[in-house]
């Protein structure tokens, strides 16, 4: 796997490029010079467990024969200084799930994906506490 960053502006506005031409944006913050014209690589990181455990989730319930019809992950993130840099140190995923879900399957299913599967949640447990709620319909 390969991802290209190029510099966009004469700041910090960058694009990543993966392998099959996808694209983000990523940019830094008003107060180092930043434009917010994409994503922070911290917020990026939000995203990256919030989209991997998505994933899981879905691929779980599917196989389960639950019909998804709208399935949201609000993720919510607290960052705690460690010496030069900072770290997540709490962060909660709020999965919204409305179909023909059964509630248990799904928590199952989130308890597997934070548990077992998610790699990215795995990246992030030695320095984050990772929990999570659960609203189905």
């Amino acid at each position: 796997m390969k991802v290209n960053i190029k510099r966009l502006n004469d700041n910090f506005h960058m694009e990543a490029r993966g392998e099959n031409g996808e694209v983000i944006e990523m940019d830094g913050s008003p107060d180092i010079g930043g434009n917010n014209l994409g994503f922070r690589p911290m917020q990026m990181l939000l995203a990256a467990v919030g989209g991997c455990s998505s994933i899981d989730v879905i691929l779980i319930l599917k196989k389960q024969k639950q019909v998804i019809e709208s399935f949201e992950v609000e993720v919510d993130g607290e960052k705690e200084k460690v010496e030069d840099h900072s770290v997540w140190k709490n962060i909660v995923l709020h999965f919204k799930i409305k179909g023909q879900v059964d509630y248990d399957k799904a928590d199952r299913a989130v308890k597997l994906s934070m548990d077992k599967y998610c790699s990215v949640s795995k990246i992030l447990q030695p320095t984050s506490n990772i929990t999570y709620k659960l609203t189905v319909n």
